[in-house]
């Protein structure tokens, strides 16, 4: 998924240490190459490959399940996030790297095949079928959370509940540390690059994730666009926004933070009600205007 993973726990011996971490491991391994779309072999990769060809697919497990709650997620944010984003996620990666904004032709293109409404899901078959031909799966703003699940599902299976698991900043914990029974201590950044100030919270049995553009970003004519991409229009956010969501699970937290910068300050106010559990500190900065809203707990 183009980052690493760290996993720290307690359990009562070294060998039985060794033994749940090679299992998160080799879990991690294999949602890698099912939800990986940096892999050409990568099983959501053979997936895209079949679109527009009226065929429907039979996935794995793992995948119809990420590719549900995408879906799920793309529905009741109104598109704000859309695990078909695919076309125009490579324009961008491409427009960052090269530092060349993509063009309106470019973008045309990519918007044609982009559409959650146009992946369809069977759920008795288990089965997929993509409508439109040049589609491109990626769920890369949910698998992250997804795979942090995963992992804790995979430690609770050697009765190991105290755990933190990281992916690329992604953050689930399980019960606190037997140090601490306040939680696990997290830090959160300003988004800001160079900043030092952090606050802190205390995490037990939630997950956290923050999205921002302090280091991924293109400028184009004076203007700033983040990696962070509105679907609906196919260009990257062209404001500072940064979102930090607590929520039960990782991969509610992982996508959630892509909503809510998408929609901004003022409608996430209203958009969370949809995802009861999860909680919200956003900042945005609009036209001069440094705003900030948070619902509780973030202490």
């Amino acid at each position: 998924m183009g980052t690493q993973f760290n996993v720290i726990f307690y359990t009562a011996d070294s060998v039985m240490a060794q033994r749940a971490n090679a299992a998160v491991s080799a879990r991690m391994d294999s949602l890698n190459q099912i939800m990986s779309d940096y892999l050409d072999g990568s099983e959501i990769n053979r997936l895209s490959a079949t679109g527009g060809s009226g065929q429907w697919v039979p996935v794995s497990a793992e995948l119809f399940d990420v590719l549900n709650k995408a879906q799920t997620i793309a529905r009741l944010s109104n598109g704000r996030f859309d695990p078909t984003v695919g076309p125009l996620s490579l324009l961008w990666r491409r427009a960052v790297r090269r530092k060349e904004f993509p063009t309106a032709k470019e973008r045309r293109r990519a918007r044609r095949s982009v559409g959650y409404r146009l992946m369809e899901l069977d759920s008795i078959h288990h089965s997929v079928k993509l409508r439109r031909s040049g589609m491109r799966l990626d769920v890369g703003g949910i698998g992250q959370g997804f795979a942090i699940d995963e992992a804790l599902t995979v430690l609770h299976q050697f009765g190991i509940q105290s755990a933190l698991i990281d992916i690329g900043g992604d953050i689930l914990v399980g019960d606190p540390p037997p140090d601490n029974p306040a939680g696990w201590r997290v830090g959160i950044g300003s988004g800001k690059a160079g900043d030092p100030d952090t606050a802190t919270v205390f995490l037990k049995n939630a997950a956290i994730t923050t999205s921002g553009d302090t280091y991924r970003f293109l400028e184009y004519k004076g203007r700033r666009y983040s990696h962070i991409m509105d679907p609906r229009t196919g260009l990257g956010l062209h404001h500072f926004v940064r979102a930090t969501v607590m929520a039960p699970n990782g991969y509610h937290a992982d996508a959630l933070t892509k909503v809510f910068s998408v929609a901004g300050l003022t409608k996430s106010r209203r958009l969370i009600n949809r995802w009861p559990g999860a909680n919200l500190l956003i900042i945005e900065t609009k036209k001069g205007q440094l705003r900030q809203w948070q619902l509780a707990p973030f202490r």
